[in-house]
């Protein structure tokens, strides 16, 4: 079999039809299970994925390797349940996002097979066990002659050790092991010399050789972290009290090695991802064709936007929904730019379930709302690019008129504001025979600087609480039980302040806002701010689970501290709030007490959010999946996926079912199980929750079972009586209750009551005729409204004529541009009606402002609208103003917020029909 370097895959390519390493190809979910397999036969603890969306973790917004969910254990602030674990990890990353779809193997998001130690074994067996796993028949069964290795040996030092194991024990001849500088063999990449501080270590690497090729395919790193970085070489290297194992092997590439295919997207995993995404587009999927890339990028895209969504995040302008947003409008853009030019990725997404469910069932639970969220977005950016076309047309225009080629600060206006690509901005350019500026774009880019964080930036840095956590442990929580409210003997174990850092004097900002960093300190009185203390034991509850932290008093011997808030931090309960008499040291004894009547408000609100759910799914169906709530004294909203409004009669039936049950005084139980047996008798789990091996269970009566952390009353009478407030939608997909329990709810219906009586006195009306008499009312109001207009429509006739008469002309076409000041919202239409009946040719924007908002209307005759559109220009005259609308070609409307602008954007509109026309 003849093999070929591709450098546009950055590796290796195999001709189709080529051999793999076994007599018969192992399929991906086959590669999984063996080396999980493998690695609990050596005594490792098979661990689940962790979330793909870590909301605990601050250091990154989506978690890029499998050792993320054991930092603690790296750290050793967390004291390690089991000392070696193996795990396949759901990653998602987008620091090579424009490698993917270009290259064979690189992807967004991808599971990583590892294995780990914690202080147990260390170097010889992660090498050997690497080599059993990969050339052992009853595993992988790789010709050994085939696998080259790498060992790190720089100027910082040489892994003497782990290059005796691999030549003398394991026998991997000198020619077959590279010694490699620490950008290549160091984990973090280069750490010795260029940081971070922290742990760290050198890496060993497994290459495969497949027949007839001039090049390795990594398949495995090993990573021995040994060391302490401490401050810049040399001796800035200390040896750690306990020696660890992070290792990582590539699922999608290991099985494409497996069965001798073209490149990862060419596994039975990823490949018929690729057709199903061809098919939708309508082109045909093959690797080298020019729509290849565009595929694997769609087909990557959609799996990496499809297990986000699952786990709650939709679309958005901010952090880790940002990042979504992105990718699926950059795979909507591939699909554009290949001619198809309506949503088309929610298509992809039951294949995507398909080739997953087998390792993550869940997935298969939210498939409709995913694909209604993908399909919301898509719509969405795909009427950004149609608005923005305008934008760009101009762009173009003046480029043609200076040199050929588009500003960068334009085209980065383009991405910001229109939601262009910028691969969108250069595909179109290219037909027009002009470019971007490339380098002033990255330079504006620069300055807004992306929020998405994929790589490992931060991961292992180690905080305050870090510190109090390994050398004190975890906090005893004690609040679960109603009659611990309180709790005596609480030994303060550690305090935080937050210290104000010097300016930085190479920062040229004028306004230097002052920077506070958390410090660690012994003792602390009124004169700190933002002061965190960590307990030995707490009853107060740590915000988690969509219950809000605590409040209360600590009260010391000599001194007293107002609980304001409560977090959590791993293991710890961090108590947030403010001395009010004296001074804390650490050690001093406290008596721990919660806010008793509020801990009963929350207690009652978090039982009614369970029964919510249960009403929910007896009116709308399983189908409404939970995709968050919070739960605060006597108020809770509950959040879930729904792809339109529940109705007014729904929403009645699910108040009627949740007070039924509640009048019902249900038993509220609570019991710690494992998590298999907790899902096996039938609890509940949010998508894209981390949960522990030993979970809560909550049960309400015999209709409703959820695991759940949270506070609770003791059965559901407690909660007394819950009022629907309100139903709304949130996001893309996602619908929220809001409702309130015992005395808020109360005092919602007394409100209700009081405001009845209120208008009954007013309108002279009792209670239920109140409708007929504002039906009455109404009517009155109509035909008032209706004289009006008409006798505006006889003062607008008076005015017509002047103001065409002031018109600029172009051409044969008069353009008006007027601010109407004190002329009512429905006057802009006739308006425009007017002029466009008295002028055979006119281009028309208006606007007035109305109770501090603006309002405006551009029209243009219809045999214009292939020179400029009325529609085009409403959106670039609302943008200016802070608003948004549109509407036909000829005629268009818009709304906004900023009034001190309206006559700048008239004149800009002005402009754009100048220029259209001229």
């Amino acid at each position: 079999m003849a093999g070929v370097r591709c450098p546009a895959c950055y590796g290796l390519r195999l001709s189709v039809g080529g051999a793999h390493p076994t007599d018969v190809p192992m399929k991906t979910n086959e590669v999984r299970e063996k080396y999980l397999s493998f690695f609990e036969s050596k005594g490792c603890v098979r661990k689940p994925s962790d979330v793909l969306v870590p909301k605990a973790d601050p250091t990154v917004l989506f978690t890029p390797a499998g050792m993320n969910q054991f930092k603690g254990e790296f750290l050793g602030v967390v004291k390690p349940k089991d000392t070696k674990v193996t795990t396949c990890q759901k990653c998602l990353r987008t620091g090579d996002i424009s490698n993917v779809g270009v290259t064979a193997y690189h992807h967004t998001f991808f599971e990583m097979l590892g294995n780990f130690s914690f202080g147990d074994y260390f170097k010889r067996e992660a090498i050997h066990w690497a080599w059993e796993f990969l050339t052992d028949k009853k595993w992988l069964g790789i010709d050994g002659e085939r696998l080259t290795v790498s060992v790190y040996k720089g100027k910082h030092g040489f892994d003497e050790e782990a290059y005796k194991i691999w030549n003398e024990e394991i026998g991997v001849p000198d020619k077959r092991i590279a010694c490699l500088e620490e950008d290549e063999n160091y984990w973090p990449a280069s750490a010795p010399s260029e940081g971070p501080d922290g742990v760290c270590g050198p890496c060993s690497e497994i290459f495969y050789h497949p027949p007839g090729f001039d090049g390795d395919v990594e398949i495995w790193n090993l990573v021995f972290t040994q060391f302490e970085r401490k401050g810049n070489p040399p001796d800035n290297l200390s040896p750690l009290p306990a020696k660890n194992i992070d290792t990582g092997m590539g699922l999608e590439r290991t099985a494409a090695v497996m069965q001798g295919v073209l490149s990862n997207f060419d596994n039975d995993l990823l490949k018929p991802l690729c057709l199903a995404a061809a098919e939708v587009v309508g082109v045909k999927y093959d690797f080298d064709a020019p729509e290849g890339r565009p595929i694997r990028r769609i087909a990557d895209h959609v799996r990496a936007c499809t297990f986000a969504i699952h786990e709650g995040v939709a679309p958005d302008k901010d952090k880790e929904s940002y990042v979504v947003r992105q990718l699926l409008r950059r795979a909507s853009l591939e699909g554009f730019l290949l001619g198809k030019e309506e949503p088309f990725l929610s298509q992809v997404v039951p294949a995507v379930v398909d080739a997953m469910k087998s390792a993550y069932p869940d997935i298969a639970e939210s498939v409709n709302s995913v694909q209604n969220t993908i399909k919301e977005e898509e719509e969405q950016f795909l009427s950004v690019i149609d608005g923005g076309l305008a934008r760009f047309k101009k762009c173009a225009q003046s480029a043609k008129k200076s040199g050929g080629v588009i500003s960068g600060k334009d085209a980065f206006t383009l991405h910001s504001e229109n939601g262009f690509l910028i691969e969108l901005t250069q595909a179109m350019c290219e037909p027009e025979g002009i470019s971007v500026d490339m380098v002033e774009y990255e330079k504006e880019k620069k300055k807004h600087q992306d929020v998405s964080k994929g790589g490992m930036g931060g991961v292992m840095a180690e905080g305050p609480l870090d510190t109090i956590l390994k050398s004190g442990g975890e906090t005893d929580f004690q609040g679960y039980d109603a009659a611990n409210d309180s709790s005596d003997g609480c030994r303060l174990v550690g305090i935080v302040i937050e210290v104000e850092v010097p300016p930085d004097e190479t920062d040229e900002t004028e306004d230097k806002e002052p920077k506070y960093e958390p410090r660690l300190v012994q003792q602390v009185d009124g004169s700190e701010r933002n002061i965190q203390l960590v307990l030995d034991k707490s009853p107060f509850y740590g915000e988690a689970g969509g219950q809000v932290g605590d409040t209360g008093i600590l009260a010391f011997q000599n001194a007293s501290f107002e609980v304001t808030n409560t977090q959590r931090h791993n293991g710890l309960i961090v108590h947030f709030g403010r001395v009010v008499k004296g001074t804390l040291k650490v050690g001093d004894v406290a008596t721990a007490q919660i806010n008793s009547l509020r801990r009963e408000g929350i207690r009652r609100a978090h039982s009614a959010t369970h029964i919510l759910h249960h009403a929910l799914h007896q009116v709308i169906g399983d189908k409404a999946t939970q995709r968050g709530s919070k739960v605060s004294d006597d108020t809770l909203r509950f959040d879930f996926a729904h792809g339109k409004a529940v109705s007014r009669e729904e929403l009645e039936e699910i108040e009627k079912i949740l007070n039924t049950r509640i009048s019902e005084g249900a038993e509220i139980s609570t019991e710690l199980m494992p998590i298999e047996e907790a899902r096996e008798a039938g609890a509940m789990a949010l998508f894209g929750e981390k949960y522990p091996d030993l979970v809560r269970v909550v049960r309400i009566g015999d209709f409703s079972t959820e695991l759940c952390g949270g506070t609770h009353a003791a059965s559901s009478g407690q909660v007394g009586f819950c009022k629907v407030v309100s139903e709304e939608l949130v996001s893309k997909g996602i619908r929220r209750i809001s409702a309130v329990t015992g005395q808020r709810a109360l005092q919602r219906v007394r409100e209700t009551e009081n405001l009845v009586k209120e208008l009954s006195g007013m309108l002279k009306a009792t209670p239920t005729d109140l409708p007929k008499r504002v039906g009455a009312l109404q009517d009155e109001l109509k035909d008032a409204k209706k004289k009006l207009a008409d006798k505006m429509k006889e003062s607008v006739g008076g005015e017509i004529d002047a103001l065409l008469s002031a018109a600029e002309t172009v051409g044969d076409t008069k353009i008006v541009a007027k601010n109407l000041k004190d002329v009512p919202r429905e006057a802009l239409r006739d308006y425009a009606d007017q002029l466009k009946r008295k002028c055979p040719s006119v281009a028309v924007v208006l606007g007035t402002v109305v109770d501090g908002k603006v309002a405006l209307i551009c029209s243009i005759t219809k045999e214009l609208t292939d020179k400029a559109k009325a529609s085009d220009c409403v959106k670039l005259v609302a943008g200016i103003c802070g608003g948004g609308g549109g509407g036909r070609p000829d005629m268009a409307e818009a709304g906004a917020k900023i009034p001190e602008k309206l006559d700048e954007a008239i004149e800009a509109g002005a402009k754009f029909y100048r220029e259209a026309l001229g």
